[in-house]
């Protein structure tokens, strides 16, 4: 998270709308699919309430969660492993969730998954 003026931002999100992402998708119905599971572990490290990143494992740099940079480095890892297509032991329906959420956050579109 980042301060922009006198708000504070996670990506290119205001962070309340991220937080608002988290809490939403907390509130599911659980067991929660791999892809809900994707998007919560990119919203939480993007908050800085998750240690790791959720496709590379990287520790956040930022004060309070990934820097902006940071945050775009594991939008495109996610990419690249989605590209490269299943390897053994990864969840594809994981890392997609993960890139849906970064991707949202980093601001490569407007919809929210």
């Amino acid at each position: 998270m980042t301060m922009q003026g006198a708000t504070m931002v996670v990506g290119v999100r205001a962070a309340d709308e991220v937080f608002a992402a988290l809490e939403e998708l907390s509130t599911r119905r659980r067991p929660w699919t791999a892809f809900e599971q994707g998007l919560l572990q990119a919203y939480r490290w993007a908050v800085g309430t998750q240690a790791v990143a959720p496709v590379t494992g990287d520790g956040a740099m930022g004060l309070v969660g990934p820097c902006r940079t940071q945050l775009l480095a594991e939008c495109q890892a996610a990419e690249v492993r989605l590209r490269a297509g299943a390897t053994p032991g990864a969840d594809v329906d994981l890392v997609l969730g993960a890139y849906a959420a970064l991707a949202w956050v980093c601001g490569h579109h407007d919809e929210r998954p």
